[in-house]
């Protein structure tokens, strides 16, 4: 126990043979409970794990392949049915350095955050070593997900290095979580319904011979839709469901003066188009307002969107 509070890890386990038995190993002697998460694994990875004999492991196995978030949510509803306090979640292809495992841990014990994930672009240098198609994708995502999560201060949401108190997981509905490996962006966004505390956890990764099992052709076709329906639902839920305050107004006020300003624009220009008529430039002035204010309203949104972000910060 760390702080009179009960840790356990949950590692999710795929085609993992060559690195589990390291990652178990290096896991400090001060966690409570082990759970590897055997996802239908073709390989040796469930056989290796109990020949350790490790009396902390408790192994679970998926009688079918549920995904990464599938296999994470499984080790999580074991992990609280143990009683844990604390779960962190690591991966099971040995890039994480688990000596830091005890910087994810003390906020959540100390009572500072709900929820602590690493972010690898804290530090240059480790910047230096991501391979540049990591880069930037994550780069990207990490924008997406500011939009999509509200957490506008958080970086690297991809970021499998995680740990979350009980109620906290009990307050998202694991149920409801993407089971795929838009689990961590899902994540991230079910925190933000309930303002859950982040601290981002500065951190570096090993980048070794291991095969991610993501396919960028599936992502590339799935992501954008995940994040647009996970973006207008939190500004439905945030600010016309559960809230309505100055960034609804923004909103309200807005997104109508911008499709108004553009319809009306659109028309026009066509009709001046096709009848060779100039339009009068007053229309003109009014459709510039239109679509000035419109954009107005809408940067004055983002403006209070971002100050509205969910207390959130790094530890060093």
């Amino acid at each position: 126990m760390i702080n009179n509070k009960k840790i356990a890890v949950v590692i999710p386990c795929y085609k993992v043979e060559r690195h589990i038995a390291a990652v178990i190993a290096a896991i400090p002697s001060t966690i409570d409970l082990i759970i590897p998460v055997d996802d239908c694994s073709p390989d040796e990875t469930a056989t290796i794990i109990q020949a350790m004999k490790n009396p902390k492991v408790i192994l679970v196995k998926n009688c079918s392949n549920l995904g990464v978030g599938g296999a994470v949510v499984h080790g999580y509803q074991v992990a609280i049915k143990h009683e844990s306090d604390i779960i962190v979640k690591i991966d099971g292809d040995n890039q994480m350095d688990l000596s830091l495992i005890h910087n994810f841990i003390e906020p959540l014990t100390l009572g500072i955050a709900d929820y602590a994930k690493g972010n690898r672009f804290y530090w240059p240098d480790t910047l230096q070593r991501m391979p540049p198609i990591r880069l930037l994708g994550n780069s990207g995502l990490s924008f997406i997900n500011k939009l999509t999560s509200g957490y506008w201060d958080l970086m690297d949401p991809t970021n499998g290095y995680t740990a979350i108190t009980s109620s906290c997981a009990r307050n998202i509905g694991l149920e409801k979580l993407e089971k795929t490996y838009f689990f961590e962006s899902d994540m991230l966004f079910r925190l933000g319904l309930i303002r859950a505390r982040i601290i981002d956890i500065p951190m570096r990764s090993k980048y070794g011979d291991e095969v991610s099992n993501l396919s960028v052709l599936d992502s590339l076709l799935s992501f954008p839709l995940k994040y647009a329906k996970r973006f207008m639902k939190r500004i439905i839920y945030s600010y016309f469901l559960r809230d309505f305050n100055a960034g609804s107004v923004f909103l309200s006020v807005g997104i109508p003066l911008l499709i108004l300003g553009f319809t009306l624009g659109c028309l026009k220009w066509h009709r001046a188009l096709t009848t060779n008529i100039q339009t009068p430039t007053g229309t003109l002035f009014l459709i510039a307002l239109l679509l000035i204010f419109g954009i107005q309203f809408i940067l004055s949104f983002i403006i209070f969107d971002i100050q509205n972000t969910p207390n959130s910060r790094v530890i060093k």
